[in-house]
């Protein structure tokens, strides 16, 4: 199997005078779990319907494993989705879902049984086959349509929001089963949401979308420390966005003047010119000897959240930071600190 599993090529989709998707091209490599982030309108769903066949795409090509299957219908496709309601079938029990589709593939009844007590197996449902869907809970439901979706073994698996209609507590155990049942099954995964910490904990790598357009691409740890946008910055969990000037640039570092004083960052720039750095709230620290800091930040709110504080600072004319410190950490209302900071993790945020 070629190592590039799915090829999108410069996809575009249009309804009118409204762009939905503005060309965009990506390589996916086999094996995958891609994750498609992004606000309501973002463009995610457009692209998933386009991959799975149910939406026709206005120019462009997808190539899976080397075949063109731009014009396909969703039947004869190599890939499978999984919608958010599940769309099981109530009069059916596990079983008898399940094996839905290879039954309509005319799978040949003892590869089927095979294949239905395999995905089974695989989704921690070993046992339930007799049961009805009315018997299960929420995660088990999800499960067994994941299990139906994984039993006709298509090359990719497309997963349009699947933990929305789970609770807080049932999403994150359903979180750690869907990386173990991917990595598992060895297939690979596209998933649509536009919860920042479902994609975080999920993907290898991320695409945020935005107004139709994908905005950055790549492993999750290196969009979230180095955001390739200011969109991206702020979507892809809290940030503070530091404007100034570029004053000194060396090879890979540079200092802006910033209302919060000189600050120190990892990036490249022209001197003089107008930028902006971003820096992660828990990357900020109560001011320690010898450290990069920021000084003279008055504590206008804190919030104590379990393993964190959220500490918002002001400096004298109102510029405002947020940091998140341990509660050992935690300053008090009013008092005046200094807060320090590591240049690795200030980086620049490109024009």
């Amino acid at each position: 199997m070629s190592n590039s599993n799915l090829s999108i090529d410069r996809i575009t989709k249009t309804y009118g005078d409204m762009t939905a998707l503005h060309p965009l091209s990506v390589e996916i490599p086999h094996g995958s779990y891609v994750v498609l982030l992004g606000p309501s309108g973002s463009g995610k769903t457009t692209l998933l319907s386009i991959l799975g066949g149910f939406v026709p795409p206005t120019s462009g090509s997808i190539m899976v494993a080397g075949q063109d299957i731009t014009q396909m219908p969703p039947a004869r496709r190599r890939t499978t989705t999984v919608f958010q309601d599940y769309a099981l079938f109530p009069n059916m029990n596990v079983t008898a879902n399940v094996r839905f589709g290879l039954d309509a593939r005319k799978v040949p009844a003892a590869e089927a049984t095979k294949r239905v007590d395999r995905v089974l197996r695989l989704v921690g449902l070993h046992g339930y086959g007799e049961r009805s869907i009315a018997a299960l809970s929420g995660g088990q439901r999800q499960r067994v349509a994941l299990a139906r979706a994984l039993a006709v073994e298509p090359q990719i698996l497309l997963l349009d929001e699947p933990l929305g209609a789970l609770d807080l507590q049932l999403r994150r155990q359903m979180q750690d089963e869907l990386k173990r049942i991917q990595t598992q099954s060895g297939r690979t995964f596209i998933h649509v949401t536009h919860d920042q910490e479902e994609a975080l904990a999920l993907a290898d790598t991320v695409a945020v979308m935005n107004h139709g357009r994908m905005e950055d691409f790549g492993p999750p740890e290196r969009l979230y420390s180095r955001p390739a946008s200011r969109f991206c910055a702020t979507f892809l969990g809290e940030s503070n966005l530091v404007e100034g000037a570029l004053r000194k640039v060396s090879t890979d570092r540079v200092q802006i003047d910033t209302p919060f004083g000189p600050l120190l960052a990892t990036g490249q720039g022209s001197e003089g010119t107008h930028t902006t750095a971003c820096i992660r709230p828990e990357r900020l620290r109560i001011a320690t000897s010898g450290a990069e800091t920021l000084q003279n930040l008055r504590v206008i709110e804190t919030v104590f959240q379990g393993t964190f504080v959220r500490v918002r600072v002001a400096n004298e004319r109102g510029d405002q930071l947020l940091a998140k410190l341990p509660p050992e950490q935690a300053p008090a209302l009013q008092e005046v600190v200094s807060l320090s900071y590591d240049p690795l993790h200030a980086s620049l945020i490109p024009a």
